[in-house]
């Protein structure tokens, strides 16, 4: 079992950028996820929330390969920058590997022909068949 929880110190926030190899990005928002049990560390966001969201990150920690973990993590920063009043976001992190393209898109991103990823937010957590039109 794990939990997902926003980071409030800047130096807690830089130490798990080190763990799950991120660049820190001190005036970003981020959230830590950690398994219950043991209090490792098992992933992290970081974004930021302006006219738009812009997520920077969603990382792994090394020797974690948990794809429904890391889609929770992604959709709990979706669903904050959203319950902010920000109803549009874009990936901005790594999106080299088959399998991170495989997980920004079902957290819900759709790749545009420029190849940018992005979610329109409006109705996303509340209309459930949004993506069924």
């Amino acid at each position: 079992m794990f939990k997902i929880t926003p980071i409030q110190e800047k130096t807690r926030q830089k130490e798990i950028c080190e763990i799950c190899d991120a660049e820190f990005r001190p005036d970003a928002f981020a959230y830590q996820m950690y398994d219950i049990e043991s209090g490792e560390i098992m992933g992290m966001s970081q974004f930021e929330i302006g006219a738009c969201g812009y997520i920077y990150d969603i990382k792994e920690a090394p020797a974690r390969d948990d794809f429904e973990a890391m889609f929770i993590m992604g959709r709990a920063t979706l669903n904050f920058i959203d319950l902010c009043g920000v109803h549009y976001a874009f990936y901005k992190g790594e999106a080299e590997t088959e399998e991170k393209q495989r997980l920004i898109k079902a957290i819900g991103f759709k790749q545009t022909e420029s190849g940018t990823f992005e979610i329109d937010l409006n109705g996303f957590f509340t209309d459930h068949c949004h993506d069924k039109k």
